[in-house]
């Protein structure tokens, strides 16, 4: 996959301590990685590149909203998503970032590309089942809806007591009762 410029960071020029980086992200950043499943989305991150002596901090913060489907109705709305990633930069003889945590650059290298992980925090911030809002609190006018209250299952009551039951079964009844 190509590397987008605009996630690559310098760091040979870079004095020692903290610096501050900010990425607005929207539907073409997906669109380089072919994910589909954001309708729209606007997400900033915040990014504190902390260079020391011998290895590099980054904190990565994630704010913003997606816009995707409910997974219940199919309707469409923005879902906030908030997430944090810390991350290691060392040097080593080759590259290696099977560590989630800790990337190992080679000796020599000037720069860091940042755009996987930005992508990995925010399709992680999002949550495994997502539910439109109205939904939950039962403001949500949906023919889809409507729909699954007809269809589902009614709870079967028994009104009529006259019927004959098994007294054997009558009798486990009573152990329940007789605490």
């Amino acid at each position: 996959m190509k590397q987008l410029k605009e996630y690559t960071i310098p760091f040979v020029g870079l004095k020692q301590g903290i610096h501050q980086f900010e990425y607005e992200i929207d539907d073409t950043f997906f669109e380089h990685f072919e994910y589909d499943e954001f309708n729209a989305s606007a997400v900033k991150i915040d990014l504190d590149f902390n260079k020391k002596t011998t290895m590099f901090e980054l904190d990565f913060k994630a704010s913003g909203t997606v816009n995707v489907n409910c997974d219940l109705t199919n309707e469409p709305f923005d879902l906030p998503i908030e997430n944090e990633f810390f991350l290691v930069v060392k040097f080593g003889s080759a590259y290696n970032d099977e560590n989630e945590e800790l990337l190992i650059l080679p000796h020599g290298d000037y720069e860091v590309n940042v755009q996987q992980y930005i992508y990995e925090l925010i399709v992680l911030a999002m949550p495994p089942k997502r539910v439109h809002p109205g939904v939950e609190d039962g403001t949500l006018e949906s023919d889809i809806l409507e729909k699954l209250e007809k269809l589902s299952p009614k709870e079967n009551t028994i009104e009529n007591d006259n019927e004959e039951t098994d007294p054997r079964w009558d009798k486990l009844k009573n152990l329940l009762n007789d605490k």
